[in-house]
């Protein structure tokens, strides 16, 4: 069977959902058709013609990219120009263009824990906090012969964590009634006679990003036609979300060796920093892209130091002024995260006869001379 962009876009908002966006954020399928068949997939911090051509000689016809090709809204579609240049190679050639970003950011295994396990930081917490994980209550009723591996399905789908914890429901045994009519074909009964059965009610907490799947999941497990199960709003909120990461480094160091550390593990040539590189640090804070104006918020968290992109002159004058230091690594240290995008792609099912590349065009525009 083949498989279908809304495939491909499913998997992909799995793992980093629309929710964890930020207001008016450019994501989702940006150019194409999603019923369009995925026979390749390039994978690109940005879309430019290089990356298209690249896409067209591997056969890739889908473009998954951290950065919005459109992000500024069209006034014209001149091929005379650079833009309208690119448009056009996308559509001449067919090729489809997915954007996530600012909920690949906040997602968990995203842009910003990818750059705080290449530190090793320790018990990192969300840096910007954008929203709360809303959660649900599913209850589901099963015979008993079937308890188990409803359970073991649901929890595999994403249901039942609370802190570290997997698996964790709450069951009741009692007994349930039903009457098959005319048209049924009943796991258990006989189509008119009244059925009482030894049930067991299973209740768990679901997220809700996960509530489909995990819904699904558990009717597929289950052995009746019509099973019977309750889903309620809950009060509780769940884990933070949100953008960047603060945590501690396993031991401290100077500033000028977490710089050496940020350079060999981020892969950047040079840096730029802010503060003297013989102040030792143990609590660092790490904002993948243009993170300059939280940096304020990184201080009040207690961060020794601050990593992110595109830093100006006047945050680099107040963060020196106020004692953070600050490290520049630059913009397109986000690339990191485009080897956790195979991974997470790979462990869809539907998705694993598919090609999937990282691009080997390098979209960073700045050179160092």
């Amino acid at each position: 069977m083949a498989v279908r962009g809304r495939d491909l876009i499913k998997a992909m908002e799995a793992w980093a959902p629309k929710s964890l966006a930020v207001e008016n954020d450019r994501i989702g399928l940006q150019v194409g058709d999603p019923e369009a068949e995925v026979r390749g997939v390039l994978l690109a911090l940005d879309v430019t013609e290089e990356v298209v051509d690249e896409a067209v000689r591997i056969g890739a016809n889908w473009v998954i990219a951290h950065h919005a090709v459109i992000f500024r809204p069209l006034k014209e579609l001149r091929t005379d120009q650079s833009a309208g240049r690119l448009y056009a190679k996308l559509l001449r050639n067919g090729i489809n263009v997915y954007a996530a970003h600012t909920n690949l950011d906040a997602a968990e295994g995203g842009v910003n824990d990818v750059l705080s396990e290449k530190l090793a930081l320790e018990k990192t917490e969300v840096l910007i906090p954008t929203r709360y994980q809303r959660l649900k209550k599913v209850v589901i009723m099963s015979p008993v012969d079937h308890h188990e591996s409803i359970l073991q399905a649901a929890g595999k789908a994403g249901a039942g964590w609370i802190g570290n914890y997997s698996h964790c429901t709450f069951n009741i045994k009692g007994t349930g009634t039903f009457r098959p009519e005319e048209g049924t074909n009943p796991f258990i009964g006989r189509q008119g006679d009244l059925e009482r059965v030894e049930e067991i009610r299973l209740e768990t907490v679901v997220p809700e990003e996960h509530l489909n799947s995990v819904v699904q999941a558990m009717i597929d497990a289950h052995p009746y036609e019509e099973p019977a199960y309750d889903i309620y709003p809950l009060e509780l909120s769940g884990e933070v979300q949100g953008m960047g990461r603060i945590g501690n480094l396993t031991q401290s160091m100077t500033l000028k060796e977490l710089a050496e550390r940020v350079k060999e593990v981020y892969h950047v040539p040079c840096l730029r920093m802010v503060g003297d590189g013989n102040s030792r640090v143990s609590r660092v804070a790490v904002l993948g892209g243009s993170g300059g104006r939280y940096a304020p918020e990184a201080q009040r968290l207690g961060a020794d130091v601050y990593i992110t992109g595109d830093l100006d002159h006047h945050t680099a004058l107040d963060a020196l002024a106020d004692g953070l230091h600050l490290l520049d690594p630059g913009h397109h240290v986000e690339h990191l995260v485009l080897e956790q995008v195979v991974e997470k792609l790979k462990e869809n099912v539907g998705l694993k006869e598919i090609p999937i590349q990282i691009t080997t065009v390098d979209t960073n525009p700045f050179r160092f001379v």
